[in-house]
């Protein structure tokens, strides 16, 4: 089984191609966005995202901070390419549904000055994370859920649409045959995008998207739209996200506890590797456990950044000025079969 883990993650890497993972370098060279490169210095803007997916999310986020757009709208961008991917089915359009063949979305964004917006499950708008930004800019609220979400959503200009594939709505049906639920995070289900960025000026932003684990039960909520679970940044200190099962990131406050040890001198690595050990810790007795994965990426003001997860095969996109955009493996505590 770990082979086939294998081939999954080389072959989904393979098919990004070679222009994606130069992508970023090369616009570096046409026009330079952050500061001069020394081995003192970590180049701005840089950019870090979840899973494979990241890299054509990065690679768009790049070009509209290329193109002089503001963070936030050019996280909207890159956020958007996987949510209309229907290839990609634990995010946007053509994602897994929900026991009841309903496809529900959750999203937020957070910018440098603790701006944030959000939605949860909210159902037929392709682009939760657009919702989201307008919920932080035209609204007094932080979260709006449900059919609240689409009301909001269908009032400021976006359009209802079916977002159950055929191939999704195949997978469901075959999946009703037995009806058991058990989430299926880091090998095909690859689960949330969330990204983190820290621009050209120093501030720090940041977004989540998903349509959350396949199966739930209608209603579910993870812990993607939840500012201080999925993601949280402070712009003195550093921004982190999460992705993995998402009720386990919530009973830990995940993202705002990296940032917190952060905060006391902790490095992005080590407060990504302390969390994901205390949710081991919180969960090594606890009935998720046999499928528990979870992983953090976080990102300080000096532009360090790292990821760290509980089992092997979380790995996540990285775009800069110096390297381009590319994948790391995530370090983690334990292997699929420990």
């Amino acid at each position: 089984m770990s082979n086939r883990r294998d081939f999954i993650k080389k072959t989904a890497l393979g098919t990004i191609g070679i222009s994606t993972i130069l992508g970023c370098k090369e616009i570096a060279k046409n026009e330079t966005i952050g500061a001069e490169i020394n081995e003192n210095t970590h180049t701005k803007p840089i950019i870090i995202s979840t899973w494979n997916h990241g890299l054509p999310a990065n690679e768009e986020t790049w070009k509209q901070l290329k193109n002089g757009k503001p963070a936030l709208d050019a996280i909207e961008a890159g956020m958007k390419i996987p949510e209309a991917d229907p290839n990609i089915r634990s995010v946007g359009y053509g994602g897994y549904p929900d026991r009841e063949g309903k496809v529900t979305l959750d999203a937020c964004i957070m910018d440098h000055e603790s701006n944030c917006g959000s939605v949860s499950f909210l159902q037929g708008i392709k682009h939760p994370i657009s919702v989201a930004k307008r919920v932080l800019q035209n609204t007094p609220h932080v979260m709006l859920s449900g059919q609240g979400a689409l009301q909001f959503a269908l009032s400021e200009g976006f359009v209802e649409e079916n977002l159950l594939t055929a191939e999704a709505e195949k997978d469901w049906k075959k999946w009703l045959e037995e009806s058991k639920y058990k989430p299926v995070i880091n090998i095909e289900n690859h689960d949330t995008i969330s990204m983190l960025m820290l621009d050209k000026d120093g501030n720090l932003c940041g977004g989540c998207t998903t349509s959350g684990a396949a199966w739930k039960m209608h209603g579910r909520v993870g812990d993607s739209p939840i500012i201080g679970a999925g993601l949280f940044l402070d712009n003195e200190v550093g921004a982190a996200a999460a992705t993995g099962l998402g009720e386990a990131v919530i009973r830990t406050a995940g993202s705002a506890m990296v940032v917190e040890l952060m905060r006391q001198g902790k490095s992005p690595f080590e407060a990504c590797k302390e969390i994901t050990e205390r949710i081991y810790d919180k969960h090594k007795n606890h009935k998720d456990m046999e499928y528990l994965q979870v992983g953090f990426i976080a990102l300080n003001k000096n532009g360090e950044h790292a990821g760290y997860s509980l089992r092997s095969g979380f790995n996540y996109a990285i775009c800069d000025e110096a390297q381009g955009n590319r994948m790391e493996d995530a370090q983690f505590k334990m292997t699929w079969d420990d």
